[in-house]
């Protein structure tokens, strides 16, 4: 008995002071492995590491992220102007990382804990400017990495406040969750932005609160498919005095999935946007889904144009994407807007669009026969008014009109569409199309 003791309590010194050292090791891998795997996932950001100091309980490392061609600079640039990459700001996170099986070090701080895992970080955020200067960001990130190398981080902000110059920053309490498993490439996210304000001299930026939760996890095929629900309310911006518009709410629902090798997605939009320059209040509702699409096929369609993204002229990819476009429609899905409405001051703008394709011989597949086989609807209803200030300001409008595409009907005037075995008629009216030309 006394000899099953004394084991026990070797086994819990190495546990507790021998692990550490092995662990750390570890635990500095799967940090950077996540770290890699979210920079991946982006495709807009670059990661480096700077520094690490690794001790036999804690160890202490830095990362640079910086930004790279994508939607996160083209944001930038429509606020600030054109950027060259010396102007651009830098990410730099610090960490201080207790590993061991049982992290004991960090009791010795905030949010410490013994449960067992790979290690236990408290990171700080920093930004670094072009001129040199060094703006830290408010908040912590805690993070917890388990024994099969999962990370699990929460980001916590207290409520402050903030000057610079003359810019002011106010925000509340912030709480963001993220976990993400960089063997599987799956990621879990939750998360409640509270109110902030920016205010300078020139721009104004305001949210009184935004939530979402969503997950996701990669496919084979290289599309990912999970879910995500965003609540957003009181966003408003105002730059040189003037007021570009301010969305009251904004709700967005997304899911998308595997059956099969078929790919299915279904998404629903609905915002209420005041203060449009020219036009007032905006209301958008829209419900959208996709049924039935060659996950292959789509997958490397969406990795072609990922590609071509950064190239000058996008068109020029077409050739090598053209084939498994082809597949795609071959393949045969549904492509449905069931509800695409926007309401302004002077009416609704109500439209439904629904594409059927149907299956097809990839070997023989051209766009003509897709059109032959092709069954598709669009309805369309605009209000009077809005068709009489289109009028003034789009001359197409008015030849929409004049060549029956548009028909007055009461208070509206309505586009009725229907493709069927390659015969278009627009409000009962067919529509020669030259399937000839159509290669």
């Amino acid at each position: 008995m006394k000899k099953g003791v004394v084991a026990l309590l070797i086994l819990l010194a190495i546990v507790v002071l021998v692990s550490p050292a092995i662990v750390g090791r570890m635990a500095e891998q799967s940090m950077s492995e996540n770290l890699e795997w979210a920079a991946d996932q982006s495709g807009e950001v670059s990661v480096t590491s700077e520094s690490f100091a690794r001790g036999w309980f804690s160890s202490e490392g830095q990362h640079r992220i910086e930004i790279q061609d994508g939607d996160l600079l083209l944001a930038m640039e429509s606020l600030l102007g054109p950027l060259a990459v010396d102007e651009l700001p830098v990410l730099v996170i610090n960490t201080k990382l207790d590993h061991g099986l049982i992290p004991v070090s960090s009791m010795s701080r905030e949010r410490g804990s013994l449960a067992p895992g790979l290690g236990s970080a408290v990171s700080r955020m920093s930004i670094e400017l072009a001129d040199g200067k060094v703006i830290k960001v408010p908040g912590t990130i805690y993070s917890d990495v388990g024994l099969a190398g999962e990370l699990r981080s929460t980001y916590e902000l207290e409520s402050g406040s903030f000057e610079d110059g003359n810019t002011t920053a106010t925000w509340s309490a912030t709480n963001i969750n993220i976990k993400t498993d960089p063997r599987t490439g799956e990621a879990a996210m939750d998360g409640n932005v509270g109110s902030f304000s920016i205010v300078g001299t020139e721009e104004t930026v305001s949210l009184d609160q935004l939530t979402f939760e969503g997950q996701q996890q990669p496919t084979k095929y290289g599309l990912v498919v999970g879910d995500l629900a965003v609540e957003l309310t009181g966003l408003s911006v105002a730059a040189g005095g003037i007021n570009s518009g301010s969305v009251e709410t904004m709700s967005i629902s997304a899911r998308s999935e595997l059956d099969g090798e078929e790919f299915n997605a279904v998404a629903t939009v609905s915002s209420v946007v005041r203060s449009v320059p020219d036009i007032g209040e905006v209301e958008l509702d829209v419900v959208f889904n996709m049924a039935g699409a060659d996950a292959a096929a789509l997958g490397r369609v969406q990795q072609a144009l990922e590609s071509a993204g950064a190239n000058p002229d996008p068109t020029s990819a077409f050739g090598q994407v053209e084939r498994d476009v082809q597949l795609l429609f071959a393949s045969g899905f549904t492509f449905n807007f069931e509800r695409l409405n926007i309401t302004l001051p002077s009416g609704t703008v109500a439209a439904s669009m629904l594409f059927e394709f149907a299956e097809e011989d990839p070997a023989t597949f051209d766009w003509s026969t897709l059109l032959l086989s092709t069954n598709a609807s669009i309805d369309l209803s605009i209000p009077d008014p809005v068709v009489q200030m289109l009028v003034q300001t789009e001359p197409n409008m008015a030849m929409a009109i004049g060549g029956g595409y548009l028909v007055k009907r009461g208070d509206v005037y309505e586009l009725e569409a229907q493709l069927k075995k390659g015969l278009l008629t627009v409000n009962g009216a067919p529509i020669p199309i030259p399937l000839g030309q159509i290669r």
